[in-house]
C-alpha cells in the first residue's frame, strides 16, 4: 500500500513526496484510515513505528477539510497533542510543519525549561495545533492565555512515559478541561494497568490498532551484549569506538553525573562527545542534539529522559553504557535505531551487578540476546549463569527501582509550572546477585 492509497488530500500528499515518503509504516496504513473516519483510536506500537505521522497527518486533513467547508471558524486550538519531553513535542511540531507546509493552518509547541513570553505572544496570535508537555501547558492554563474549551481532536502521546514521569495527575488535569465530545487518539508502547485504565476512562468505543507485540524489539535491529567489570566499561567504549563505521552512536547513561563522566573521559582520548540530560538548560540540550543530528557531534550520551524523544535519521548504532531497571526502557533506548524498518545495532554493557536487569529485560523481550566475548575485556561467565539469564525462568516477583532514574517520579526539586522535572539521579540502587556464581576477567 502506498500513501496514495490512503485518501489522503493532495497538498499532503506532495508534502509526503517531498519527504521521500511513498510507502506508509504499519502502524501508519491502519491508524490513517480509523482516524480519518472520525472514530477513537488506541493505537499499541513499539517506539520507532511511525506513531507522529500516524497521528498528525489524520489532524491535518481534518482541520483542513473543516477550514474549506466555509464552517464559521473559531480563534481557538482545534486540536491538542499531549507528549511528556520537550524533545518530543519539538520534534512532533517540525513533522507537522513537514506534512502541513502546503495547508493553511498554524500550529505552535510549548514547553517548560524556557521563558513562557515568546510562547504566550504566540497564542495570543492563535493558532490550530498546540504541541505541549503537561506543567507548562497547565501553567498557561492557569494564567488565561489557553482555552482548551474549542478542542476537535486530542492525542495523548507516550502514555506509558507519561507515568514513568509521574505526569499522569498533570494529564488527567488537563483531560478533565476537555469538551466531552472531541475524537481522541491515545498511543503508548507499552500498556500497563494503569495506562489502560487510563485508556478505558478517556476513549468512547475506539479502534484498536497494535501492530506488534507490546514491549518487543524491532526485528531490525541486531543486539549485542558485551559482559565487563564495571571499572572496564570505559575502556571498552573506546575500544568500540575506535571502528570508523560507527559515525554517529546514542550512549544511554543511567544518571546525569555519569553522562558528564563518560563525555569527559571520551574527550581525553579525543573523541568527540556531548550530554544531554534534564540538568542541562533548553538550550544546551538543542544545540547538543542539533551537532548531534549534522555530524559535528559523534557521540551523545543520555540519560533516558530523552529515550523517546530523541528522533535521529540514519542512526545506526545505540550503546546501552550501564542497563536499565526497567526493562522496558531497554525497548525505548534501542529503539531510537532501527527506525521505521532500517536496520540497527544496539550494543549493551553488563558488569556483575547488572545480571539481574538482563535478566528482566530478556524475558520481556522474550529473547536471550547474544553475548560477544572477542573483546579485550571480556569476564568469563558460567553455562549455569547463562542459563539463569534465559526469560523461559519462572517467573519471580519484580524488584525494580525507579529511584536512579531521570525518568523516576521524585517529590522534590520538580518545577510544576515550567514541567521541568529535575530528578535526582545520583542513587543508584545497589543490587546483589543470588547466586554464589562469580564473573572473572578472561586471561
Amino acid at each position: 500500500m502506498l500513501f496514495k492509497d490512503l485518501n489522503l488530500i493532495e497538498p499532503i500528499l506532495r508534502s509526503l513526496n517531498t519527504e521521500g515518503y511513498t510507502t506508509p509504516t504499519p502502524i501508519q496504513e491502519k491508524s490513517i484510515p480509523v482516524a480519518l473516519s472520525g472514530r477513537d483510536l488506541l493505537g499499541c506500537a513499539q517506539t520507532g513505528t511511525g506513531k507522529t505521522a500516524a497521528f498528525s497527518i489524520p489532524i491535518l486533513q481534518q482541520l483542513h477539510n473543516a477550514k474549506q467547508s466555509g464552517g464559521k471558524q473559531y480563534n481557538s486550538i482545534k486540536a491538542l497533542i499531549l507528549t511528556p519531553t520537550r524533545e518530543l513535542a519539538i520534534q512532533i511540531d517540525e513533522s507537522i510543519a513537514a506534512y502541513g507546509r502546503h495547508l493553511d493552518l498554524k500550529h505552535l509547541v510549548i514547553f517548560g525549561g524556557v521563558s513562557q513570553h515568546p510562547q504566550t505572544t504566540a497564542l495570543r496570535q492563535g493558532t490550530d495545533i498546540l504541541v505541549a508537555t503537561p506543567g507548562r501547558l497547565l501553567d498557561l492554563m492557569q494564567q488565561g492565555f489557553i482555552n482548551l474549551a474549542f478542542i476537535n481532536i486530542f492525542v495523548l502521546d507516550e502514555a506509558d512515559r507519561m507515568l514513568d514521569m509521574g505526569f499522569i495527575h498533570d494529564v488527567k488535569k488537563v483531560i478533565a478541561k476537555l469538551p466531552t465530545k472531541r475524537q481522541t487518539f491515545f498511543f503508548s508502547a507499552t500498556m500497563p494497568k494503569e495506562i489502560a485504565s487510563l485508556a478505558d476512562s478517556i476513549l468512547d468505543r475506539p479502534v484498536r490498532v497494535e501492530v506488534t507485540p507490546v514491549s518487543s524489539t524491532a526485528q531490525t535491529i541486531q543486539q549485542s551484549m558485551y559482559y565487563v567489570e564495571k571499572d572496564d566499561k570505559k575502556k571498552l567504549l573506546v575500544h568500540l569506538l575506535q571502528d570508523s563505521t560507527i559515525e554517529r552512536v546514542l550512549v544511554f547513561a543511567r544518571t546525569k553525573h555519569g553522562s558528564d563522566k563518560i563525555v569527559k573521559d571520551l574527550h581525553k582520548y579525543g573523541i568527540g562527545a556531548e550530554a544531554i540530560h534534564g540538568n542541562k538548560s533548553q538550550n544546551a540540550r538543542q544545540r547538543a542534539l542539533s551537532n548531534f543530528k549534522s555530524g559535528t557531534t559523534r557521540v551523545l550520551v543520555a540519560t533516558d529522559i530523552a529515550a523517546r524523544g530523541i528522533d535521529v535519521d540514519n542512526l545506526t548504532h545505540v550503546i546501552n553504557y550501564e542497563l536499565p531497571n526497567v526493562p522496558e526502557t531497554y525497548v525505548h533506548r534501542i529503539g531510537r535505531t532501527g527506525r521505521a524498518g532500517a536496520s540497527g545495532i544496539a550494543f549493551s554493557f553488563c558488569d556483575q551487578e547488572e545480571r539481574e536487569f538482563l535478566r528482566d529485560i530478556q524475558k520481556l523481550i522474550g529473547n536471550t540476546i547474544p553475548v560477544v566475548n572477542d573483546h579485550p575485556y571480556a569476564m568469563e561467565v558460567s553455562a549455569t549463569d547463562f542459563r539463569r539469564s534465559m526469560p523461559q525462568r519462572p517467573q519471580q516477583p519484580s524488584r525494580r527501582s525507579y529511584a536512579s532514574y531521570d525518568s523516576a517520579p521524585q517529590k522534590n526539586n520538580v518545577d510544576e509550572r515550567s514541567s521541568q522535572r529535575n530528578f535526582s539521579t545520583d542513587r543508584v540502587p545497589q543490587r546483589t546477585i543470588g547466586s554464589k556464581i562469580v564473573l572473572r576477567k578472561a586471561n
